[in-house]
Protein backbone atom coordinates (compact mmCIF):
# COMPACT_ATOMS: atom_id res chain seq x y z
CA UNK A 1 0.00 0.00 0.00
CA UNK A 2 0.70 3.82 -0.61
CA UNK A 3 2.05 5.53 2.71
CA UNK A 4 3.11 8.68 4.34
CA UNK A 5 5.18 7.00 7.70
CA UNK A 6 7.99 8.07 9.48
CA UNK A 7 10.95 6.04 11.18
CA UNK A 8 12.21 8.52 13.56
CA UNK A 9 10.45 11.41 15.72
CA UNK A 10 11.42 14.42 14.36
CA UNK A 11 10.38 17.97 12.31
CA UNK A 12 8.82 17.40 8.94
CA UNK A 13 11.32 15.86 7.15
CA UNK A 14 11.28 12.42 8.21
CA UNK A 15 8.02 12.01 6.62
CA UNK A 16 8.32 10.10 4.10
CA UNK A 17 6.00 8.63 0.97
CA UNK A 18 6.18 5.52 0.23
CA UNK A 19 4.91 1.56 -0.17
CA UNK A 20 4.60 -0.69 2.92
CA UNK A 21 2.93 -3.92 3.30
CA UNK A 22 -0.74 -4.04 3.31
CA UNK A 23 -1.58 -5.13 7.38
CA UNK A 24 -3.84 -8.18 6.85
CA UNK A 25 -7.06 -7.73 9.70
CA UNK A 26 -7.05 -10.11 12.43
CA UNK A 27 -9.39 -12.21 14.37
CA UNK A 28 -12.04 -8.92 14.62
CA UNK A 29 -10.13 -6.85 13.09
CA UNK A 30 -11.31 -5.38 9.10
CA UNK A 31 -8.95 -3.79 6.37
CA UNK A 32 -10.37 -0.02 5.77
CA UNK A 33 -9.58 1.09 2.07
CA UNK A 34 -9.20 4.90 3.01
CA UNK A 35 -10.84 7.16 0.93
CA UNK A 36 -10.05 10.39 3.75
CA UNK A 37 -8.11 10.82 6.80
CA UNK A 38 -8.15 14.53 8.63
CA UNK A 39 -5.25 16.10 10.43
CA UNK A 40 -5.13 16.84 14.28
CA UNK A 41 -2.43 18.63 16.19
CA UNK A 42 -2.07 15.00 17.94
CA UNK A 43 -0.38 13.69 14.47
CA UNK A 44 2.51 16.83 15.22
CA UNK A 45 2.96 16.05 18.58
CA UNK A 46 3.33 12.32 17.65
CA UNK A 47 5.39 12.87 15.09
CA UNK A 48 8.17 14.88 17.26
CA UNK A 49 7.92 12.28 20.04
CA UNK A 50 6.10 12.25 23.67
CA UNK A 51 8.21 9.62 24.95
CA UNK A 52 5.71 6.48 24.27
CA UNK A 53 6.64 3.79 22.74
CA UNK A 54 4.27 3.94 19.09
CA UNK A 55 5.02 0.69 16.30
CA UNK A 56 7.90 1.94 13.87
CA UNK A 57 7.28 2.53 11.47
CA UNK A 58 4.54 4.46 12.07
CA UNK A 59 1.73 5.85 9.87
CA UNK A 60 -0.42 8.86 11.70
CA UNK A 61 -3.98 9.52 11.20
CA UNK A 62 -6.97 9.03 13.96
CA UNK A 63 -10.19 10.06 11.40
CA UNK A 64 -10.32 7.40 8.88
CA UNK A 65 -13.24 7.34 5.76
CA UNK A 66 -13.56 4.57 3.77
CA UNK A 67 -14.85 1.16 2.63
CA UNK A 68 -14.43 -2.31 3.95
CA UNK A 69 -12.40 -4.12 1.93
CA UNK A 70 -11.76 -7.25 3.61
CA UNK A 71 -13.20 -8.88 6.85
CA UNK A 72 -11.52 -10.29 9.35
CA UNK A 73 -12.20 -13.82 11.37
CA UNK A 74 -15.19 -13.61 13.41
CA UNK A 75 -16.52 -10.26 12.24
CA UNK A 76 -19.99 -10.25 11.44
CA UNK A 77 -22.46 -7.46 10.36
CA UNK A 78 -20.56 -6.17 7.78
CA UNK A 79 -19.84 -6.79 4.02
CA UNK A 80 -17.34 -5.36 2.06
CA UNK A 81 -17.81 -2.39 0.24
CA UNK A 82 -19.49 -0.71 3.06
CA UNK A 83 -19.31 2.68 3.77
CA UNK A 84 -17.56 3.44 7.09
CA UNK A 85 -16.06 5.81 9.47
CA UNK A 86 -13.91 4.78 12.27
CA UNK A 87 -13.99 5.68 15.67
CA UNK A 88 -10.69 7.07 16.89
CA UNK A 89 -10.39 5.52 20.45
CA UNK A 90 -10.07 1.48 21.04
CA UNK A 91 -10.55 -0.25 24.58
CA UNK A 92 -11.40 -3.00 26.04
CA UNK A 93 -14.63 -2.83 25.92
CA UNK A 94 -14.54 -4.94 29.19
CA UNK A 95 -13.39 -2.79 32.04
CA UNK A 96 -15.69 -0.58 34.76
CA UNK A 97 -14.51 2.54 32.74
CA UNK A 98 -15.51 1.07 29.45
CA UNK A 99 -19.31 -0.36 30.85
CA UNK A 100 -19.90 2.65 32.56
CA UNK A 101 -19.28 4.74 29.45
CA UNK A 102 -15.75 6.26 29.80
CA UNK A 103 -14.13 4.78 27.56
CA UNK A 104 -11.09 7.29 27.50
CA UNK A 105 -10.60 6.10 31.16
CA UNK A 106 -9.76 2.39 30.23
CA UNK A 107 -6.46 1.01 30.86
CA UNK A 108 -5.74 0.02 27.32
CA UNK A 109 -7.31 2.51 25.86
CA UNK A 110 -5.39 3.34 22.78
CA UNK A 111 -5.73 6.01 20.01
CA UNK A 112 -5.62 5.40 16.05
CA UNK A 113 -3.09 6.59 14.73
CA UNK A 114 -0.84 7.15 18.18
CA UNK A 115 -0.52 3.90 19.84
CA UNK A 116 -1.26 1.92 16.53
CA UNK A 117 -0.87 2.62 12.79
CA UNK A 118 -3.86 4.95 11.66
CA UNK A 119 -5.15 6.40 8.24
CA UNK A 120 -1.90 8.46 6.15
CA UNK A 121 -2.15 5.17 3.81
CA UNK A 122 -4.05 3.85 1.49
CA UNK A 123 -5.28 0.75 3.73
CA UNK A 124 -5.89 0.79 7.45
CA UNK A 125 -6.69 -2.03 9.50
CA UNK A 126 -8.94 -1.67 12.48
CA UNK A 127 -10.85 -2.85 14.89
CA UNK A 128 -14.68 -4.13 13.79
CA UNK A 129 -15.89 -2.92 16.86
CA UNK A 130 -14.83 0.62 15.93
CA UNK A 131 -16.39 0.77 12.55
CA UNK A 132 -19.90 3.33 12.18
CA UNK A 133 -22.12 2.61 9.37
CA UNK A 134 -22.11 6.43 7.35
CA UNK A 135 -24.68 7.79 4.74
CA UNK A 136 -23.63 9.45 1.66
CA UNK A 137 -25.35 12.53 2.78
CA UNK A 138 -21.85 13.58 3.43
CA UNK A 139 -18.19 13.13 1.23
CA UNK A 140 -15.72 10.83 2.74
CA UNK A 141 -13.69 13.98 3.25
CA UNK A 142 -16.65 15.76 5.22
CA UNK A 143 -16.87 12.44 7.48
CA UNK A 144 -13.06 12.32 7.89
CA UNK A 145 -13.45 15.91 9.46
CA UNK A 146 -15.74 15.04 12.26
CA UNK A 147 -14.84 12.46 15.01
CA UNK A 148 -12.30 13.42 16.68
CA UNK A 149 -12.96 17.30 17.03
CA UNK A 150 -16.91 16.94 17.35
CA UNK A 151 -15.73 13.72 20.22
CA UNK A 152 -13.84 16.24 21.89
CA UNK A 153 -15.54 19.04 22.08
CA UNK A 154 -19.24 17.82 22.89
CA UNK A 155 -17.05 15.66 25.80
CA UNK A 156 -15.45 19.34 26.97
CA UNK A 157 -18.38 21.50 27.02
CA UNK A 158 -21.53 18.62 27.78
CA UNK A 159 -20.32 15.76 29.90
CA UNK A 160 -17.70 17.56 31.36
CA UNK A 161 -18.31 21.40 31.68
CA UNK A 162 -22.25 20.47 32.19
CA UNK A 163 -22.42 23.35 30.15
CA UNK A 164 -26.42 25.02 30.35
CA UNK A 165 -28.54 27.24 28.24
CA UNK A 166 -27.62 31.11 28.82
CA UNK A 167 -24.02 30.79 29.91
CA UNK A 168 -21.19 32.37 28.53
CA UNK A 169 -18.64 30.08 26.69
CA UNK A 170 -15.12 31.61 25.57
CA UNK A 171 -13.59 29.08 22.73
CA UNK A 172 -9.75 29.03 22.20
CA UNK A 173 -8.67 29.11 18.48
CA UNK A 174 -11.55 29.19 16.61
CA UNK A 175 -9.98 28.15 13.01
CA UNK A 176 -8.52 24.47 14.87
CA UNK A 177 -10.51 21.85 14.61
CA UNK A 178 -11.57 21.89 18.02
CA UNK A 179 -12.22 25.10 17.87
CA UNK A 180 -14.73 25.09 14.97
CA UNK A 181 -16.74 21.98 16.28
CA UNK A 182 -16.86 23.69 19.91
CA UNK A 183 -18.56 26.96 18.34
CA UNK A 184 -21.19 24.66 17.18
CA UNK A 185 -21.61 22.62 19.94
CA UNK A 186 -22.23 25.45 22.40
CA UNK A 187 -24.67 27.18 20.36
CA UNK A 188 -26.77 23.66 19.94
CA UNK A 189 -26.44 24.19 23.92
CA UNK A 190 -28.19 27.64 24.37
CA UNK A 191 -25.02 29.27 25.31
CA UNK A 192 -23.57 32.96 24.37
CA UNK A 193 -20.44 32.29 22.68
CA UNK A 194 -17.39 34.33 22.12
CA UNK A 195 -14.53 32.89 19.91
CA UNK A 196 -10.99 34.10 19.51
CA UNK A 197 -8.91 33.91 16.60
CA UNK A 198 -6.00 35.98 15.00
CA UNK A 199 -7.32 37.28 11.54
CA UNK A 200 -10.65 39.13 10.28
CA UNK A 201 -11.19 36.56 7.77
CA UNK A 202 -11.42 33.74 10.96
CA UNK A 203 -13.27 35.73 12.88
CA UNK A 204 -16.02 36.36 10.48
CA UNK A 205 -15.89 32.69 9.42
CA UNK A 206 -16.50 31.92 13.35
CA UNK A 207 -19.34 34.00 13.15
CA UNK A 208 -20.88 31.80 10.29
CA UNK A 209 -20.67 29.05 12.44
CA UNK A 210 -22.41 31.07 15.64
CA UNK A 211 -19.66 32.56 17.57
CA UNK A 212 -21.73 35.45 19.27
CA UNK A 213 -19.07 37.53 19.65
CA UNK A 214 -14.57 37.65 18.12
CA UNK A 215 -12.05 38.39 19.78
CA UNK A 216 -8.88 38.77 17.85
CA UNK A 217 -5.92 37.46 20.44
CA UNK A 218 -3.36 39.60 18.27
CA UNK A 219 -4.95 42.73 19.29
CA UNK A 220 -4.97 42.85 22.98
CA UNK A 221 -5.87 40.89 26.25
CA UNK A 222 -8.23 38.39 25.43
CA UNK A 223 -9.03 38.08 29.01
CA UNK A 224 -9.85 41.92 29.61
CA UNK A 225 -12.28 41.65 26.12
CA UNK A 226 -14.17 38.75 27.57
CA UNK A 227 -14.81 40.29 30.65
CA UNK A 228 -15.76 43.59 28.95
CA UNK A 229 -17.93 42.07 26.68
CA UNK A 230 -19.67 40.56 30.38
CA UNK A 231 -19.48 43.81 31.37
CA UNK A 232 -16.99 42.71 34.00
CA UNK A 233 -18.57 39.38 34.88
CA UNK A 234 -16.35 37.34 33.01
CA UNK A 235 -17.50 34.00 31.47
CA UNK A 236 -19.04 30.47 33.03
CA UNK A 237 -17.04 28.40 31.39
CA UNK A 238 -13.30 28.53 29.20
CA UNK A 239 -12.57 25.83 26.16
CA UNK A 240 -8.82 25.55 26.44
CA UNK A 241 -6.30 23.67 24.16
CA UNK A 242 -3.71 25.93 23.60
CA UNK A 243 -1.74 25.89 27.47
CA UNK A 244 1.15 27.46 28.16
CA UNK A 245 0.71 30.92 26.10
CA UNK A 246 -3.19 30.86 27.16
CA UNK A 247 -3.36 29.61 30.77
CA UNK A 248 -3.10 32.25 32.65
CA UNK A 249 -5.82 34.30 30.25
CA UNK A 250 -7.61 31.54 30.60
CA UNK A 251 -8.01 31.43 34.33
CA UNK A 252 -8.80 35.14 34.46
CA UNK A 253 -11.37 35.51 32.19
CA UNK A 254 -13.56 33.55 34.34
CA UNK A 255 -16.55 34.38 36.62
CA UNK A 256 -16.27 33.74 40.13
CA UNK A 257 -17.35 29.71 40.05
CA UNK A 258 -16.23 29.08 36.56
CA UNK A 259 -14.77 26.20 34.82
CA UNK A 260 -11.93 25.46 32.86
CA UNK A 261 -11.88 22.34 30.67
CA UNK A 262 -8.44 21.33 28.84
CA UNK A 263 -7.93 18.69 26.35
CA UNK A 264 -4.12 20.56 24.48
CA UNK A 265 -0.94 21.73 25.50
CA UNK A 266 -0.27 22.88 21.79
CA UNK A 267 1.64 26.33 23.06
CA UNK A 268 3.98 24.39 25.68
CA UNK A 269 2.39 21.78 28.42
CA UNK A 270 3.81 23.58 31.70
CA UNK A 271 1.66 25.83 33.64
CA UNK A 272 1.52 27.92 36.85
CA UNK A 273 -1.36 28.79 38.99
CA UNK A 274 -2.00 30.96 41.59
CA UNK A 275 -3.33 29.22 44.41
CA UNK A 276 -4.84 31.92 46.39
CA UNK A 277 -6.36 33.07 42.99
CA UNK A 278 -7.63 29.74 41.94
CA UNK A 279 -9.67 29.10 45.95
CA UNK A 280 -10.79 32.09 46.51
CA UNK A 281 -12.25 32.72 43.22
CA UNK A 282 -13.75 29.12 43.23
CA UNK A 283 -12.40 28.17 40.32
CA UNK A 284 -12.67 24.31 38.68
CA UNK A 285 -10.13 22.96 36.30
CA UNK A 286 -10.95 20.08 34.42
CA UNK A 287 -8.82 17.54 31.97
CA UNK A 288 -10.60 16.32 29.15
CA UNK A 289 -9.30 13.52 26.71
CA UNK A 290 -11.45 12.71 23.83
CA UNK A 291 -14.67 11.03 25.31
CA UNK A 292 -17.04 8.05 25.10
CA UNK A 293 -18.51 5.68 22.16
CA UNK A 294 -22.13 6.83 23.45
CA UNK A 295 -21.09 10.71 23.57
CA UNK A 296 -19.36 10.18 19.78
CA UNK A 297 -23.06 8.30 18.70
CA UNK A 298 -24.88 11.03 20.20
CA UNK A 299 -22.36 13.78 17.79
CA UNK A 300 -22.88 11.75 14.75
CA UNK A 301 -26.63 11.35 15.07
CA UNK A 302 -26.53 15.29 15.41
CA UNK A 303 -24.11 15.67 11.85
CA UNK A 304 -26.59 13.25 10.11
CA UNK A 305 -29.72 15.44 11.24
CA UNK A 306 -27.59 18.88 10.04
CA UNK A 307 -27.24 20.07 13.65
CA UNK A 308 -23.70 20.14 13.74
CA UNK A 309 -21.50 20.35 10.20
CA UNK A 310 -18.13 19.39 9.67
CA UNK A 311 -15.68 22.15 8.41
CA UNK A 312 -13.43 21.70 5.84
CA UNK A 313 -10.37 23.71 5.14
CA UNK A 314 -8.76 21.99 2.56
CA UNK A 315 -7.88 18.54 0.93
CA UNK A 316 -4.78 17.72 -0.10
CA UNK A 317 -3.48 14.78 -1.71
CA UNK A 318 -2.08 12.21 0.81
CA UNK A 319 1.95 12.04 -0.44
CA UNK A 320 1.68 15.77 0.36
CA UNK A 321 1.15 15.39 3.99
CA UNK A 322 4.53 17.42 4.72
CA UNK A 323 2.55 20.40 3.47
CA UNK A 324 -0.81 19.39 4.87
CA UNK A 325 1.29 19.22 8.50
CA UNK A 326 3.22 22.48 7.54
CA UNK A 327 -0.10 24.30 6.92
CA UNK A 328 -1.30 23.09 10.39
CA UNK A 329 1.60 24.55 12.31
CA UNK A 330 1.69 27.66 10.45
CA UNK A 331 -2.25 27.98 11.82
CA UNK A 332 -2.99 28.49 8.65
CA UNK A 333 -6.34 26.58 8.27
CA UNK A 334 -9.84 27.39 9.34
CA UNK A 335 -11.47 23.73 10.07
CA UNK A 336 -9.96 20.32 9.55
CA UNK A 337 -7.25 19.67 6.72
CA UNK A 338 -7.92 16.48 4.94
CA UNK A 339 -5.78 13.72 3.50
CA UNK A 340 -7.27 11.64 0.51
CA UNK A 341 -5.22 9.05 -1.05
Amino acid sequence: MKAVYFEKHGGLEVLQYGELPTPKPGVGEVLVRVEACALNHLDLWVRMGLGIPIPMPHVLGSEIAGTIEVLGAGVSGWKRGDRVLVAPGVSCGACSACRSGHDSRCPSFQIIGFQRNGGYATHAVVPSANLIAISDALSYEEWAATPLVFLTAWHMLMTRAALKPGETVLVHAAGSGVGSAAIQVAKLAGARVFATASTKAKLALAKRLGADETIDYTEGDFAQAARDLTGGRGVDVVLEHIGQQTWTGSLTALVRGGRLVTCGATSGPKVGIDLRHFFTRELSVVGCYMGGRAELDRVLELVGQGWLKPVVDTVIPLKEAARAQARMEGRRQFGKIVLKP
